[in-house]
């Protein structure tokens, strides 16, 4: 029944001007507005994100909402850092490191992957191959 449907995820903000910003300036995606209903993240696969806003209603995802794949984990951690992102620390069943990434060794463990939010609290990440 909707196996051809073209089907999108999207998530709320609670300013719709701020998350522009960050998704367009901070971590370059291409974003495009939807007659003020909200806007598009254009992803590298092709897919869509619609981000739109929901004001002070709004609840930051307790789950991480976008995961970029990387090839260079920490050179994108240092170029984010630089541009205000802040990295997640975890010191529980998940270690981080003091750039706030969660190595991993061997691909048995899941790839490496450093966790940081949107200005509106939702939380994002980018992660690597174990192997690379």
């Amino acid at each position: 029944m909707l196996q051809d449907a073209k089907a999108f995820s999207g998530f709320s903000v609670d300013d719709l001007a701020k998350a522009k910003a960050f998704y367009s300036e901070t971590l370059g995606l291409k974003v495009t507005e939807q007659s003020g209903m909200g806007i598009t993240l254009h992803l590298g696969t092709g897919a869509e994100v619609f981000v739109y806003p929901k004001g002070p209603a709004h609840q930051p995802a307790t789950y991480t909402v976008l995961n970029f794949p990387v090839e260079d984990i920490d050179t994108v951690v240092d170029e984010l850092t630089v541009k205000g992102v802040h990295f997640e620390q975890y010191k529980g069943v998940i270690q981080t490191d003091a750039k706030g990434i969660a190595r991993s060794t061997k691909p048995e463990e899941g790839p490496s992957i450093a966790w940081f939010k949107d200005p509106a609290g939702n939380i994002l990440s980018v992660l690597t191959d174990a192997n690379k």
